[in-house]
């Protein structure tokens, strides 16, 4: 299948333009002319949402898995296309798209077994008790229900497994909410082209059109309106600490207050403890290595941090890391703005007091190349820019005293998505008193791995106390996302036939 984006918002099943337009940057490739959204496109998405709720919201579990399985199979027959385009706005390379696109398929089809099996309706009923004294009890049966239109904005890093059908998306029409989704400018093409796979599912399917629409570019204003509109109950976001917290700020400010789902940012540290670094400390660093400069350190979990006990044997690891990352070449980053973005950064942490250097490069235009460095513990805790997120390949090593130290620096840690120990038996006593610290301060804690690459399952979490995330409850990855998108309601005395098919 070839694609040609005709550049177009997708708003209650029909394909709409508007009178302004902008061209998207693509790695390599030719450019392409997208509508740019606006304040009419953003209502008339949302209220046909609002309209596709009243039977989208109201229809069986199965009709649901029905859809989301479709929507795997429209997207899977646009392999290819998507490859292709995704490739040249991103720059990232054919096997990344491949299995992105696979993540993203599996993501809807994990979530219609999920709603299929129905546990997460929790449903609970207390019978009634009339002969109780002093006063009888009534019948009372609770279960979750959809919470209505849910708008969702693209992630730039995750142009498929975080955007137009990502998780949020999945999630919320597992759920029963209808999605508007505000695609990132960064990738439009493979926006339109997702879109298209969801747009046929819906006609194939003889849905309710607004239960999905899609809104190209657009200034902030569009981004301001989508999260303001009324009909809109919810909000799911993967992108900057800066821009999320400004969204998040409206969605507190409306006169009808709705939940932000932010997924912001975070350093996810890494805590090497003594007996595991004297074992193996050059196999973990040629390994922190290769996930630090992973798709050019563009992952959410990316693991810039290390805190490691000074000594020999640190510096054993901080040289297999050096030496392993001298030799990653130039990757191509996301956006222009991205590698502006990491060279500032990089520039931030270099002029900082009481930080070396380990390793530099150079980097131009929109290509990263790794960079290293290294403070004391001392230091790192008198300097919280030093604990501000680089999203690129950019290391810092944490030279400490001792595990004392160590903890410490634990406790001085904000909310992270993933916190990391490395450790041998040797070790248990210190990782025991760091575990109620890590577990505090991160939604996921691994041991003796690295946290890029998150594990679509039941059992994950992907999110973390503020900053990593603006809701500490909840995860954007894994079954419990769905969650976000429902409430509880209780039904007392009433008629069974008159009851949702659910609970009835």
């Amino acid at each position: 299948m070839t694609f040609e984006p005709h550049g177009k918002h997708l708003i209650a099943g029909e394909w709409v333009s508007g009178t302004e337009q902008f061209s998207s940057s693509p790695a390599h490739g030719p450019a392409h002319n997208f509508s740019v959204g606006t304040l009419s496109h953003v209502d008339a998405a949302c209220s046909a949402a609002e309209d596709a709720f009243w039977s989208y919201g109201y229809s069986t579990r199965s009709e649901r898995a029905v859809f989301l399985n479709r929507i795997a199979d429209e997207i899977d027959l646009r392999a290819d296309a998507i490859t292709q385009i995704g490739t040249q706005e991103t720059g990232l390379p054919e096997a990344r798209l491949q299995g992105e696109r696979g993540r993203t398929t599996a993501q809807l089809r994990l979530f219609a077994s999920h709603i299929e099996a129905g546990d997460y309706l929790d449903r609970r009923t207390d019978a009634a008790l009339p002969d109780r004294q002093p006063l009888p009890r009534p019948e009372i049966r609770l279960m979750q229900r959809p919470i209505g239109p849910v708008a969702v904005f693209g992630a730039s890093n995750f142009p498929l497994a975080f955007s137009t059908a990502g998780g949020d998306t999945a999630a919320a029409l597992a759920a029963g909410c209808p999605v508007v989704v505000k695609g990132h400018s960064a990738h439009p093409g493979t926006s339109e082209i997702v879109a298209e796979a969801i747009d046929a599912a819906i006609t194939a399917l003889d849905l309710h059109p607004g239960v999905f629409s899609l809104i190209q570019g657009g200034r902030r204003d569009v981004g301001t309106a989508l999260v303001q509109h009324p009909l809109i109950r919810a909000v799911g976001f993967t992108g900057s600490l800066a821009g999320g917290r400004a969204l998040f700020d409206l969605c507190a400010a409306r006169p009808e207050p709705i939940p932000f789902f932010g997924e912001l940012g975070s350093v996810n540290p890494m805590f090497l403890l003594p007996d595991a670094v004297t074992a193996r400390g050059a196999e973990i660093g040629t390994g922190w290595a290769g996930s630090l400069s992973m798709g050019a350190g563009q992952f959410c979990t990316n693991p810039g941090i290390s805190v490691i006990v000074d000594g020999p044997a640190a510096d054993t690891y901080v040289e297999a890391a050096k030496e392993a990352l001298a030799k990653v070449g130039p990757q191509v980053m996301l956006t222009d703005g991205m590698a502006e973005a990491y060279r500032a950064g990089r520039d931030t942490i270099a002029q900082s007091a009481g930080v070396q250097d380990v390793l530099t490069s150079v980097c131009d235009l929109r290509n990263a190349t790794p960079y290293l460095f290294e403070t004391t513990g001392e230091n790192w805790l008198a300097n919280h820019t030093l604990g501000e997120e680089v999203f690129g390949p950019l290391g810092l090593i944490v030279r400490v005293a001792d595990g004392n130290e160590m903890l410490t620096i634990a406790k001085s840690l904000v909310g992270q998505l993933t916190c990391t120990l490395h450790m041998d038996k040797g070790d248990t006593d210190l990782a025991r008193r760091l575990m109620p610290v890590l577990e505090r301060k991160a939604g996921r804690v691994l041991a003796n791995s690295f946290p890029t690459g998150v594990e679509v399952c039941d059992a994950m979490v992907h999110g973390g106390p503020y900053p990593a995330s603006t809701n500490f409850g909840a995860t954007s990855v894994g079954t419990m996302a769905i969650r976000r998108f429902l409430r509880p309601v209780s039904y007392q005395n009433i008629p069974h036939d008159v009851l949702p098919q659910d609970i009835a």
